[in-house]
């Protein structure tokens, strides 16, 4: 499930390589993992959240963009936001947390921000909302390929299996 992150690159590498691409120490690394999978998180929590207080508008939002069976799936999506985020900050299954984040990025990104669709300052603004998610696409992925690091249920877990 979570493979420890590398200690050193190749050795004969190490040798020749500038420092800024070498491994921090592991505690700066699982103390900067931990800290921006509460920064991400945060974003989907807090979107989860607002979602489920206000889900008889984030309904009507998605009815309004055509989505079909609106009401469910704004429960559906309102709970699945707010969960994975909140997995996503604890490094709890955060592999499978972070693809589900990867999905729902992807799919909230193409009901919410085709800015292609829309006119001058409109679609300025949802072409910044559309590379904002590309970004947070990008440290999913990061997520996706290095773990949770050690400060993380998911380490916990690991380390008591072993």
């Amino acid at each position: 499930m979570f493979q420890p992150l590398p200690t050193s690159p190749v050795p004969a590498a190490r040798e020749n390589a500038s420092p800024l691409v070498l491994p921090l120490g592991s505690g700066i690394t699982d103390s900067l993992l931990l800290i921006a999978r509460i920064l991400v998180g945060y974003v989907f929590v807090l979107g989860g959240w607002g979602k489920m207080i206000g889900l008889w508008g984030f309904a009507s939002y998605l009815e309004g963009k055509g989505v079909p069976f609106s009401t469910g799936l704004a429960v559906v999506a309102a709970v699945f936001e707010f969960l994975f985020g909140l997995f996503l900050i604890l490094g709890l299954w955060t592999r499978y947390a972070v693809l589900a984040l990867i999905v729902f990025v992807l799919i909230a990104t193409g009901i919410a921000h085709r800015f292609w669709e829309f006119e001058e300052a409109a679609r300025r603004t949802e072409a910044i909302a559309f590379n904002k998610n590309m970004a947070i696409l990008g440290g999913l992925l990061a997520f996706f390929a290095v773990g949770p690091g050690r400060f993380s249920i998911d380490y916990l877990v690991a380390r008591k299996r072993n």
